[in-house]
């Protein structure tokens, strides 16, 4: 471990470190722009530079790498003044219209701007050109707000592979966007929102329906209720200063009641319900796999992340039959809340609006889906993200820190701790094996505390192997069977993952597939910045969740085995297939202007 001198003082460090990384270890809050956690620096936006003894230059501290005897000075005139022209220089070009931008409240190049203590414009000049772009039903952009920190080119092409975002032009006319300045709907946009989600500015943001759910509370024709995804529990009270992995389950309950909605429901609900559809669903294909009595295509992968399967409906439609024909969580509940609800409740379905809390963005782009919509109407009327409750929250003036805690009406706010970790990576096959091994064996999952722990890491893909033994007579073709499991999160890692199944290197029964990192914990519409400390945060809250909920097991849900016996019959059943599953369409790798 090299030894390095930081402003005077002497640091051991470790090897194959930036110095901006030994800084940030050392406590020294060295500014950036275009630096990503775990990716290669870009030194694009030269806010990071320091001082280095005998270097005539100043340099990129995100690319100069440590060694022995390096000393270095962080905040010297020289480099202070450095920082400071070049966000002048920015913010020169900027078309900033700070007061309506939707980053008004967490805009890094503001923070950055008043911590180097700019607080006038130096320079005026020709502003950047300004192109609205709001083609697709999940993302919204703004070239008159990019500072092209390329961020977002590292999260598109780098992290999840998809490659719709490019660095284009030279000097004052470059841009940052799709090839040949198309919009995002002209091009594979999986609406994952991870570009929006590390965009230090306005420029890259979620497609705002706020408007639309604050015109539907404000309309007493309409009976309008809410589901919450497990994920935004443990990350809305960041919107509210509140630390990472703060559980705010009740508080946000009644954040919501008091925003009016008339019945305030849980997305866990219908996770349970997909646990007794997708395990269901497994157990049919490996029984025809094992008996050789009908088709199976293996490995199966889940559904429930929609980025994914526009992922695959691109790129690797050989694989669409093996997805798993169970809607995700949010439409289920839709489809639900639109029939079994409503018939319940006497209400009209034309009458109802169903909104979506989500950490995701591609979720808006899934509810507008043409399939969602088999029980005559759309599934889901609106989604939200984290973001957009947070600020819909502020906007009826609700002291969010203060609120007591509330609980989800019932029957569609009952959930298990199950459910309560789809939202982690390896969460939804944790839940599925819970549920899937108590079928088959009549036990409990012979694992610590029920957790499968080499799926509650942050590896980008991870595995797993049960050999099922005690099966059940019915389920006797599984006894000894090793039933072998892999989980990817981030789609670069998925695409990985499938390359070694196409090429027959790995062989597994089913696949766990989420689009962003972490799972849905680290999705596109989660409070901003989403690093891997906060990750960890968040899953560890869902657990803890989880392990203290009565019911862990979604079988267990006595509000989802009584809609079984009320409405759907049973799982895969004729009624469950029809308002619960879907299928997937093979798409051009890109769509022609």
């Amino acid at each position: 471990m090299p030894n390095m001198m930081i402003d005077g003082e002497k640091y051991e460090v470790r090897n194959g470190m930036s110095v901006l990384e030994a800084c940030r270890e050392a406590g020294i809050r060295i500014p950036t722009l275009c630096w990503l956690e775990g990716h290669s620096a870009q030194g694009a936006c030269r806010v990071c530079v320091v001082e280095v003894e005998g270097m005539p230059a100043l340099a990129a501290s995100c690319s100069l790498p440590v060694r022995e005897g390096l000393a270095v000075h962080t905040h010297t005139a020289r480099v202070r003044n450095a920082r400071r022209a070049v966000v002048e220089l920015l913010l020169s070009e900027h078309d900033g219209d700070c007061p309506s931008c939707e980053r008004s409240d967490d805009c890094e190049l503001q923070e950055l701007a008043r911590s180097l203590g700019i607080d006038r414009e130096s320079w005026s000049g020709q502003r950047t050109g300004k192109r609205i772009d709001e083609s697709t039903p999940a993302l919204t952009r703004d070239s008159g707000k990019c500072v092209k920190c390329r961020r977002c080119v590292t999260a598109c092409a780098d992290v999840q592979t998809v490659g719709a975002l490019h660095p284009q032009g030279r000097g004052f006319e470059s841009t940052v966007g799709p090839a040949f300045d198309r919009n995002l709907s002209q091009v594979v946009c999986v609406q994952c929102g991870q570009c929006a989600a590390v965009c230090p500015t306005g420029a890259i943001t979620e497609m705002s329906y706020r408007d639309m759910v604050w015109a539907a509370l404000d309309d007493p024709s309409k009976h309008v209720v809410v589901q919450t995804a497990p994920a935004i529990r443990a990350a809305l009270g960041e919107v509210f200063g509140l630390p990472p992995g703060t559980l705010v389950t009740g508080k946000m309950v009644t954040a919501l009641r008091r925003l009016g909605f008339d019945g305030v429901f849980d997305t866990n609900f219908t996770a349970d319900l997909t646990i007794m559809e997708e395990g269901t669903e497994l157990l049919g294909r490996l029984k025809n796999a094992l008996t050789g009595k009908g088709e199976a295509p293996l490995p199966m992968f889940t559904s429930c992340s929609p980025g994914w399967i526009q992922f695959a409906e691109h790129y690797w439609p050989d694989f669409l039959d093996n997805i798993s024909t169970c809607k995700s969580p949010q439409q289920m509940f839709g489809a639900m809340a639109k029939t079994y609800y409503a018939r319940n409740a006497g209400i009209d379905p034309a009458d109802m609006v169903v909104v979506s809390v989500m950490p995701c963005t591609a979720k808006k782009f899934e509810a507008q889906r043409d399939e969602m919509s088999d029980s005559g109407y759309a599934d889901v009327d609106y989604v939200l993200t984290t973001r957009e409750l947070g600020r819909m929250i502020k906007e009826a003036g609700l002291d969010f820190t203060a609120l007591p805690d509330g609980e989800m009406d019932v029957p569609l706010g009952i959930s298990t701790g199950a459910a309560d970790i789809f939202a982690a990576t390896g969460g939804v096959m944790e839940a599925a094996l819970r549920t899937v091994w108590e079928i088959v064996t009549g036990s409990v999952l012979p694992m610590n505390g029920l957790h499968v722990k080499p799926l509650t890491t942050l590896e980008g893909v991870k595995y797993a192997a049960l050999e099922i033994g005690g099966a059940r007579p019915e389920w006797s073709f599984l006894e000894g069977v090793q039933v072998r499991v892999a989980v990817a999160h981030g789609l670069g890692n998925a695409a990985r993952l499938l390359d070694a199944v196409r090429r027959g290197e790995e062989n597994f029964h089913f696949i766990e597939i989420m689009t962003c990192p972490g799972g849905c914990i680290g999705g596109g519409g989660q409070p901003r910045m989403t690093d891997d400390s906060v990750r960890l945060a968040r899953m560890d809250a869902l657990f803890r969740e989880d392990e203290g909920k009565k019911w862990r097991k979604s079988h267990e849900n006595p509000a989802v085995a009584q809609l079984y016996q009320d409405f759907l019959g049973e799982p895969n059943g004729h009624l469950a297939h029809e308002l619960l599953h879907t299928g997937y369409t093979r798409k051009k790798a890109y769509y022609k202007s």
